[in-house]
């Protein structure tokens, strides 16, 4: 095993950032990074390197699941019974020999450094040129609109505020509240009743909610905003959020959403159909 002392002190601080030194090696790598100017330095480009690919990698674990795979993994079946394997070949047991170890040991040393040396020299943010962050859509609305449809799933006996008997209240109701005119979609072909309308805040706006129910006591809703700039595309595309499934679109400056139980699989047929009726 090579000493560790005799190890790059790139590899040494690797190996203290990673929590892998012994207390002696801690104390005594803490000590040069209090005294050595040059040791922190190194230090503090690996650190950011590491802050580096946490962040990327958080960000890219908070990505919506799309529907579709969602639900090609619940509706995968397991085999019945395990395939009988024939004609097995035999495994072979490779056994390295103490020089191939050190050897190999000694590659991925040599590797494992590099990678974290090249990480390490990257530009600091604040002294690299500035770059052109990519523009996020802040107006983050589907949150708020998936914690209602959670609401109205948990509160059944309360899903809208006017009833679907007041069509004519409704229908004045949500055009001057939201400022977008609507038809009311009949959804009875598709067994869904409509049992009446809400308003309810997305992104601190007004978001109109038509809601229905059918006869297992799924909920589905249909929301709508104004929209606050032109969308880049006025595709269907579907998402989940908590079990909760997502189909959104757009339409003469309009958003609309169509939330509704994760495992119905007519969300998006549903929603086309919706879009040239409502």
């Amino acid at each position: 095993m090579l000493d560790f002392k005799k190890q790059p002190l790139e590899a040494q601080l690797a190996a203290l950032l990673d929590g892998e030194t012994t207390p002696e090696q801690k104390l005594e790598l803490e000590s040069r990074l209090a005294t050595d100017e040059n040791a922190r330095k190194i230090y503090d480009k690996l650190r950011h390197g590491v802050d580096f690919g946490r962040r990327k990698l958080d960000d890219m674990l908070k990505e919506p699941v799309p529907l579709a795979l969602v639900r090609s993994i619940k509706s995968t079946q397991p085999p019945k019974t395990p395939i009988a394997q024939r004609n097995a070949r035999p495994q072979l047991k490779l056994a390295p020999n103490g020089g191939q170890a050190l050897a190999a040991a000694l590659i991925l040393f040599v590797v494992g450094g590099g990678i974290g040396y090249f990480i390490g020299n990257a530009p600091d943010m604040d002294d690299a040129t500035p770059i052109a962050a990519p523009q996020i859509n802040t107006n983050d609305w589907l949150g708020d609109v998936t914690a209602f449809q959670r609401l109205l799933v948990r509160q059944p006996r309360h899903l809208v505020e006017v009833p679907a008997s007041q069509s004519e209240e409704i229908s004045s109701w949500l055009t001057t509240a939201i400022g977008v005119p609507f038809r009311v979609p009949d959804l009875s072909a598709e067994s869904w009743t409509f049992q009446g309308a809400r308003v309810i805040l997305g992104d601190s706006r007004p978001v109109g909610q038509l809601v229905y129910s059918n006869a297992d006591g799924d909920i589905i809703s249909i929301c709508f905003r104004k929209d606050a700039q032109p969308p880049e595309t006025e595709d269907f595309k579907e998402t989940i959020r908590d079990e909760i499934g997502l189909v959104t679109w757009h339409n003469a400056g309009t958003s609309y959403v169509l939330a509704g139980p994760s495992a119905e699989a007519t969300l998006s047929q549903l929603a086309m159909e919706i879009a040239a009726a409502i």
